[in-house]
């Protein structure tokens, strides 16, 4: 059997010498499965040093020398702050590799934006787009109707299609950001607490499936839900959000709760500073875990958090473009729904490195 190093050499003089290979070829040739060589390709492409797609993998252009783009993409996000920066970068870190151009439209969370940034991007050529669509002011089947209305190949980005709907028909990625949230609430439970509180800041698509895991995990370990608030934004109304928090802090000591998930991790990072600056010390008296992972490192104590895979989600939906771009026109293969598991990157937060 092949060792994993001669596996690896075999996959890059492929491409080397073809420019592509396929991951059943290369298993019948090194006699192992194609699982073993889809491993290996998962394991080259996060090295940089290939370009996986569907069937196997591809050069990167930058081994290949200068090359014409192939297809123009467009990307439609509701912002270019907090979660979508880095799902932009994992598409631009992989579009040249696949030989396509990107094109940026973003719609501030309005349906009527939304549309004139696609309409924008299809005037400019694009051949298929990746959108995360705002969800507020309608219907699951009227955002169906109008993605379904689009031209050209629709991969949903970061969006949850609940029940059966049209909209179940498209390609989708997303984070399963539900299993983040048991994640956190079994660390906390593995470091013994059998109480836990719940901080959401609920004015985003993502706070209801991390209330829905949180839930989900208290009920399964037999924990006593702690308190439970749902945050503002605070950036508007900054005494706003303290208040809350202060009074959240309050209940969670007055019930004997010594540990918090919270989401975001700039609400779990301002929590910090109103637990230290009335004597409590994290994570000593009160343990936190937050959800997101924008800058908790530089809060006053390292935040543990739950860490969504943005860039491999960006990565994974310019991947499932191509292979509708470039896949059989008699053959079509059947939508895909795609979810990636977020991870628990421990810090200080928690008191999990104390206890090493």
């Amino acid at each position: 059997m092949h060792l994993p190093r001669a596996r690896h050499e075999y996959l890059l003089r492929e491409i080397a010498l073809r420019g592509s290979v396929r991951s059943g070829e290369a298993a019948t040739h090194l006699g192992v499965s194609e699982v073993t060589v889809r491993r290996d390709i998962i394991e080259l492409d996060r090295a940089g040093r290939l370009a996986r797609v569907h069937g196997g993998a591809i050069a990167l252009s930058a081994n290949r020398g200068p090359q014409a783009a192939r297809a123009l993409v467009g990307l439609v996000v509701p912002s270019t702050t907090a979660h979508f920066p880095d799902v932009v970068r994992g598409m631009e870190a992989l579009a040249p590799a696949l030989r396509v151009r990107l094109v940026l439209g973003v719609s501030h969370y309005r349906p009527e934006v939304e549309a004139t940034q696609v309409d924008r991007l299809l005037s400019l050529g694009a051949t298929a787009l990746a959108v995360a669509p705002t969800t507020r002011g309608r219907t699951s089947e009227e955002l169906a109707a109008w993605l379904r209305s689009i031209p050209v190949p629709v991969v949903l980005v970061e969006r949850r299609i609940d029940g059966t709907t049209s909209l179940s028909e498209l390609d989708l990625v997303r984070t399963d950001h539900a299993h983040g949230a048991v994640v956190a609430v079994e660390h906390l439970h593995g470091l013994g607490h059998r109480q836990v509180a719940v901080a959401v800041y609920d004015r985003t698509p993502t706070a209801r499936h991390v209330r829905d895991g949180f839930t989900t995990a208290v009920e399964r370990l037999g924990l006593v839900a702690g308190p439970d608030v749902s945050l503002s934004k605070g950036d508007d109304d900054p005494a706003r959000l303290r208040a809350e928090l202060e009074s959240f802090l309050d209940d969670c000591l007055a019930t004997g709760t010594r540990a918090a998930f919270v989401h975001t991790d700039d609400h779990a990072a301002r929590l910090l500073e109103v637990a230290l600056d009335r004597g409590v010390t994290v994570p000593d008296d009160f343990a936190v875990v937050a959800y997101d992972d924008e800058n908790a490192e530089l809060a006053a104590v390292p935040l543990t958090t739950v860490t969504p895979p943005r860039r491999e989600l960006g990565r994974e939906a310019l991947r499932l473009l191509v292979d509708r771009l470039t896949e059989d026109g008699g053959d079509r293969r059947p939508p895909r729904h795609v979810e990636l598991l977020p991870r628990l990157t421990v810090r200080e937060s928690c008191g999990a490195v104390a206890a090493v």
